[in-house]
């Protein structure tokens, strides 16, 4: 994916107990991402605002209705948004019309599985041919089962 890129997407879960809403600025270079989102979680909504610093080791947590801001550590490491290495090309469409130039968008798609601290999981991800900007991503661990990403 491009190193510097913002967006929105939404997440929902195969037990419908997460789905949200989310705005988002990536910025691998300096290996920071910030989040927005709203959304509901076991039936209660949420709003969340997060700065996540990963060079530095912190988090920043914007509470809006409180007018707070919470520092906490962030003890994870920074994955880039990419194509696993070993990920495999499922297929390869044009998503909208290919009547016309410019009607559609030349997409990948690629599987394949990897190693979590608990388990494995099996993604499925598709991204734009040219710029390899993420399109959705279905992610299932047998914890969670299947987690759909749709930017």
């Amino acid at each position: 994916s491009p190193p510097l890129l913002t967006g929105s997407l939404s997440v929902s879960t195969q037990s419908e107990k997460l789905m949200t809403f989310a705005k988002y600025s990536y910025d691998a270079l300096g290996k920071r991402i910030r989040l927005t989102e709203f959304g509901s979680y076991n039936n209660k909504t949420f709003h969340l605002d997060v700065l996540l610093l990963y060079r530095e080791g912190v988090m920043y947590k914007i509470n809006y209705r409180n007018h707070t801001c919470c520092k906490k550590p962030l003890s994870v490491d920074f994955h880039p948004l990419a194509i696993p290495q070993n990920a495999s090309l499922l297929g390869q469409v044009v998503l909208g019309s290919s009547s016309g130039p410019g009607q559609g968008v030349l997409v990948n798609t690629w599987v394949g599985e990897m190693q979590l601290k608990k388990g494995t999981a099996k993604y499925m991800s598709t991204v734009t041919e040219f710029g390899c900007v993420p399109v959705s991503t279905l992610f299932h661990t047998d914890r969670r089962g299947w987690v759909v990403t749709r930017s």
